[in-house]
């Protein structure tokens, strides 16, 4: 998340939470989309993982950007931890481990996002070059341990690494050694929403495969196409998953706000200070009963805070967030705004999509999620593989995009950003594949060379 909501208006009811929600519908003229993603900063010379201090530090990067772009500071306690840009309201802020996020500004569409990225990047390049600093897209650190992972100056994360290792065996490698790329799609009603919301969750998986691109950990191959989805399977299952309960029937934002109640929240935060409150009932904290912090009483605030900090394969804010893909080159992640616009901003297109999930039953869509990670397009549902899904997958997001006509000055519409999707369908070889094949040979059993062939 770029930064935390500060609204101390005092919510009081279930009702407000859900009223909260439906303010984020907007009508199909005004819908964007919001890129987001992660990177791992390292030390070119070496290829180290990059402490916050320090005349190379991530502190020194994020002032380098400040005075670079103009943007305004996010500080926790004191601590330089991100920058926001007032005007298109776009930021730069710390995942745990230091990875570097880009949360964008919502754009109208693909062409928007990749002018935005190609900004950032450049920046970043521009900043971290003197710094001799490189920015690697992969999904999992390839090389670090975890000891070695620098820890960042914000507080949140200080409670969330404590409460983790209670609630599942991986939460700490998610945290400080995984990358992703995510893209944030709007709705313009609660059934638009139920609709986007399932086919989002049910197709995850399918966009698991499409962007596997996590084969290594410290620096030997894990086992898996993307590491990083697996890391998410043992991560505290309280407010992470497939959420079975959005395909029934009565989904709405009431199902997901008593959903999001039952999560159980890490902090509250008071002015500046968070408090740590993780394992504690939002359902207290609403009538007033947090043990923890007698007398204080729900703001908008804690619920936006809150339910940024639950983790479903799709979240629902007052858009949708869609969480399954690693990170990967700029193509790869403008691919998957190519395809979730074309998906859902297209009535077609989304038609299109909800008949193709609609037989897969709970328990073969949690099927599907669990093989994914090992076996990426070679895993199956309901007697096909990710391969061949994918492969319609991409007929109806390109069928979407091309109905949608948004086009570039030169006159190209948004299809041409699915590319790098259908050449890995066409060669049924994900990116993680081809640095495995790599590393067999080419790169003689080392993970060296991935730090300068995935850095963008």
């Amino acid at each position: 998340m770029a930064r935390d909501v500060v609204d101390a208006e005092i919510i009081d009811s279930r009702d407000a939470l859900v009223r909260w929600l439906e303010v984020g519908c907007k009508p199909p003229l005004e819908f964007r989309a919001g890129a987001e993603h992660e990177k791992f900063v390292f030390a070119r010379l070496g290829h180290e993982p990059v402490p916050f201090e320090g005349a190379s530090g991530i502190r020194a990067l994020l002032q380098g950007l400040k005075d670079r772009l103009g943007w305004s500071p996010i500080e926790d306690l004191g601590a330089l931890i991100g920058l926001f840009d007032p005007a298109g309201k776009a930021a730069i802020s710390l995942e745990p481990g230091g990875q570097f996020e880009l949360s964008g500004a919502p754009l109208a569409d693909v062409h928007a996002i990749a002018r935005e990225l190609e900004a950032h990047l450049s920046a970043c390049r521009a900043v971290g070059g003197p710094l001799g600093l490189g920015f690697l897209a992969l999904g999992m650190s390839p090389k670090w341990t975890l000891a070695e992972t620098p820890h960042m100056p914000k507080s949140r994360y200080a409670i969330m690494a404590r409460y983790m290792p209670k609630v599942g065996s991986r939460g700490l490698d998610m945290m400080f050694r995984t990358s992703t790329v995510q893209s944030n799609l709007d709705f313009s009603s609660e059934a638009d929403m139920v609709m986007k919301m399932r086919v989002g969750l049910a197709l995850q998986p399918v966009i698991t495969a499409l962007f596997a691109n996590s084969p290594f950990t410290e620096g030997r191959p894990n086992g898996f196409l993307s590491a990083r989805s697996e890391i998410w399977r043992a991560t505290d299952p309280d407010r992470t998953g497939m959420l079975p309960f959005a395909f029934e029937c009565g989904m709405g934002f009431e199902r997901y706000v008593d959903y999001a109640l039952d999560v159980p929240m890490y902090f509250v935060k008071r002015g500046d200070v968070y408090h740590d409150v993780s394992g504690a009932s939002f359902r207290d904290l609403l009538a007033g009963r947090l043990a923890e912090l007698p007398g204080e009483r729900a703001t908008v605030s804690d619920w936006a805070n809150h339910l940024s900090t639950i983790f479903p394969e799709v979240r629902l804010k007052r858009y949708l967030e869609v969480r399954g893909a690693d990170v990967g080159p700029p193509e790869r992640m403008l691919a998957l705004h190519a395809l979730m616009m074309g998906l859902y901003y297209d009535q077609a297109a989304l038609d299109a999509a909800g008949e193709l999930i609609k037989p897969w039953t709970a328990d073969e869509r949690q099927g599907l999620r669990d093989a994914v990670p090992r076996l990426a397009l070679k895993a199956t549902i309901a007697g096909r593989t990710v391969r061949n899904v994918a492969r319609d997958v991409l007929t109806i997001a390109e069928g979407g995009l091309r109905r949608r006509a948004r086009r570039d000055a030169d006159g190209a519409d948004e299809t041409r950003y699915l590319a790098p999707l259908i050449k890995i369908v066409e060669t049924g070889r994900t990116a993680a594949e081809a640095w495995l094949e790599r590393f067999h040979g080419a790169w003689n059993g080392s993970v060296e060379p991935i730090f300068d062939e995935a850095a963008v």
